[in-house]
């Protein structure tokens, strides 16, 4: 059997951290580049009859806060800049 010298095992620990960095920041705020908005708000938005609204708020969000919660309702606790941001009247601005 071959033995590993310390920069296998170097090379083995980076990529294994870099991988668990990726799990870790997933879906998180500020994870989305602007490119990816609009992916993300097709399907946050895809089930509502109001599509065109919801997609021009989402993706007004999406562009400030580089997050859109999963799902195509709620869990908008995962992106508290997408969960706060209110309307004039107090409600939110975020689909």
């Amino acid at each position: 059997m071959a033995k590993f010298s310390w920069l296998n095992y170097a090379f083995i620990l980076f990529f294994a951290m870099a991988f668990v960095t990726q799990l870790v920041s997933a879906g998180g705020e500020g994870s989305l580049h602007p490119g990816e908005c609009g992916n993300a708000c097709d399907y946050r938005c895809s089930k509502t009859q109001h599509k065109k609204p919801c997609l021009f708020f989402c993706n007004k969000c999406c562009q400030k806060c580089l997050c859109v919660p999963s799902g195509t309702y709620g869990h908008k606790e995962e992106c508290p800049c997408y969960n706060k941001w209110m309307t004039k009247r107090g409600t939110p601005k975020c689909p």
